[in-house]
């Protein structure tokens, strides 16, 4: 285990870039290793970031920069939340500090910070694609340099790492695949493929052999390339059928070398110098330990995958006292759920590797025949509802909003085609904070408001939440999308009692005569107290300020009495939603108007048309103009 109380780090500090490292000798690389822990655990006790995943690949992260010409070879990451150990070693351990705040570095690998980072890794699963092709382009300018894609830490159930892995193995590339297997996304890893990375292996002895063998032949020239590839078809097939198990890459043509121990530094650099030149794509699986070096989150890696701060000596975490506070969204969410399934049998629970973080654990618990997490595979969550609800089940699909982007076809073509009671409910819908441009919730009211028969909704508050999930499970009504964000509700006593909302009709919070703002979802808890100040503010300047406040809760079916009230009513209209401004709230508002000749000024409060950087909710709610200071101005300005 990592001496924590130990802060010295002689080696870490002489190595400020890959190629200070290289000069280190391999011997102190185990050192190396210990003292990017020590750095890691201190970091991020007092600045929360992603700590089990990072702990669990510094002797890969140091194994790929010792052996590999960084940055001219390329280290694709998958799963970014691995790379802090990447980041401390190229450059930027002055700057961790800033890490997921404000103006400070990203909380993910992103081109634009540093040319190591080769791609932008938010999401998981695309290592091997983007990979794959800067090793063909590498190919095709005849340039020397390596590519390497990280998957692991669950993204090789990814859909896209399979597609990836197809084609790799028919496209010619000498591009090397690291699989982390540490049995874990960030709940614990699920399917087939999880126990199939288990029981696999294959002996090193034999893997140096006939590498060492094929080297040899073809540098005495006995054998070309293309009879290489031929000798070692055949020789997979022959090994398969002596040991009555077939490997899926090697099936696939990919040489497959494994598993390691990931944890062995030394073991790692030597594996990596053996196959880096190898001709053709190839494989290293190597084994790791989710939290590594650091007790309590080995022992516990769900809690651990992003734990806040903490104490580093005794591992006691700092948290707030909830008893006093409304619960998160994701709490009522679970709650609620669990609550509707005992009363409708039809119902059942699906998550796509985020049961804890959607709490669909809650539910998971006490039902768990009837709760289903399908891995890192957000497409396949959705048609695998859509099929349960054609067979009569009712689904709740719980898929993190940026994360479903990742559907969008599977909502169109197999669930919103055949008009199947699907109920989705977005998770960490708009700006969700640290995060940043890669997991915000900006686009899914644009993307899905034009796809027919699909109701859209947003509470505003846990109540809300609760009365729609409700009406959600109503009968026949087709699709369902529920979108709420991050962080906590209204209120404490959120176990209100259940009811039916009419679909598509809105509601007045407030009545007015100057001006109408709209708002959808929890910003309309914000939007009333601007109007209150903006209304006090008047007052005391002597002017007549009367605003009214209309809570939409349905994007689509979309209330048209009520627009056509607001529209013939009042001159002035301002729209508020925290989702993208172009082709959500504000341009539906926009269409009515002009479809009914109606001419009010119509102003759109919402996400920019840029992709928003991390920080807190509320610094970022600032910057786009979504927080209760510019909402007041914008009230002044339109009486």
């Amino acid at each position: 285990m990592t001496e924590v109380n130990d802060t010295t780090t002689p080696l870490l500090d002489k190595i400020n870039l890959p190629d200070d490292l290289r000069k280190v000798d391999e011997k102190l690389l185990p050192q190396v290793c210990n003292e990017l822990r020590l750095v890691l655990i201190q970091e991020l006790s007092n600045n929360p970031g992603h700590f089990a995943s990072s702990l669990g690949v510094v002797e890969l992260t140091v194994a790929l920069h010792y052996v590999f010409n960084t940055p001219e070879d390329r280290i694709v990451w998958d799963v970014g939340h691995q790379a802090y150990a990447h980041k401390l070693l190229t450059g930027r351990r002055e700057q961790f500090h800033t890490n997921r705040k404000l103006g400070g570095l990203h909380p993910f690998p992103t081109p634009a910070e540093s040319p190591y980072d080769t791609f932008t890794c938010g999401h998981a699963s695309n290592s091997i694609s983007a990979a794959l092709g800067m090793a063909v382009a590498d190919s095709l300018s005849e340039s020397k340099r390596k590519v390497v894609a990280v998957i692991g830490d669950g993204s090789m159930s990814g859909g896209l790492a399979f597609e990836g892995l197809n084609n790799t193995s028919s496209t010619p590339n000498d591009m090397l695949i690291v699989l982390n297997d540490n049995n874990m996304s960030i709940d614990r890893s699920v399917g087939g493929l999880k126990h199939y990375l288990h029981h696999l292996h294959t002996g090193q002895t034999y893997n140096n052999l006939r590498n060492r063998t094929a080297q040899r032949l073809m540098q005495w020239g006995w054998i070309t390339e293309e009879r290489r590839k031929q000798i070692i078809s055949f020789n997979n097939a022959m090994k398969s059928l002596l040991n009555n198990q077939h490997n899926i890459f090697e099936g696939m043509n990919i040489r497959y070398f494994g598993p390691y121990d990931g944890h062995n530094v030394t073991e790692l650099v030597r594996a990596l110098r053996n196959i880096k030149d190898m001709k053709g794509p190839k494989i290293l699986h190597i084994h790791t330990k989710k939290g590594k070096g650091y007790e309590p989150a080995e022992q516990n890696a769900t809690i651990w995958h992003a734990p806040g701060k903490f104490n580093p000596e005794t591992g006691e975490r700092v948290e707030e006292n909830d008893s006093t506070r409304p619960p998160r969204y994701q709490d009522v969410f679970g709650h609620t759920l669990l609550e509707l399934a005992h009363a409708n049998p039809h119902i059942v629970g699906i998550t796509p590797a985020m049961p804890t973080g959607c709490s669909l654990n809650i539910m998971m618990q006490e039902m768990p025949e009837r709760t289903f997490d399908v891995g890192i595979a957000e497409g396949h969550a959705v048609t695998f509802a859509g099929g349960l609800a054609k067979e009569g089940m009712l689904p709740f699909c719980n898929i993190y909003s940026a994360f479903a982007q990742r559907a969008y076809d599977n909502i169109i073509h197999d669930v919103a085609l055949e008009h199947l009671n699907v109920v989705f409910c977005f998770d960490r819908a708009g700006l969700v904070g640290e995060d940043g441009a890669t997991h915000h919730g900006a686009f899914d009211l644009a993307a899905l408001r034009p796809i027919p028969g699909l109701t859209i909704c947003s509470p505003l508050d846990d109540h809300e939440l609760r009365h729609m999930m409700f009406t959600a499970q109503q009968p026949h009504q087709g699709p369902f999308v529920i979108r709420y964000p991050r962080g906590r509700a209204e209120h404490t006593d959120w176990q209100c009692e259940m009811k039916t909302l009419e679909v598509g009709r809105g509601r007045c919070l407030k009545e007015g005569s100057d001006v109408a703002v709209l708002t959808l979802g929890p910003l309309g808890n914000m939007a009333a107290r601007a109007i209150r100040k903006a209304e006090a503010r008047a007052e005391a300047e002597r002017k007549s300020l009367s605003v009214a406040h209309y809570d939409m809760r349905f994007l689509k079916p979309i209330d048209e009495e009520l627009l056509h009230l607001v529209g013939s009513t009042f001159r002035h209209i301002i729209t508020i939603e925290d989702g993208a401004r172009k082709g959500g709230l504000g341009s539906a508002v926009l269409e009515f108007m002009a479809d009914n000749r109606l001419t009010p000024h119509v102003t759109r409060l919402g996400i920019p048309d840029n992709f928003v950087e991390h920080g807190t909710v509320a610094e970022l709610h600032h910057i786009v103009g979504l927080d209760e200071n510019h909402v007041v101005e914008c009230i002044m300005q339109n009486p």
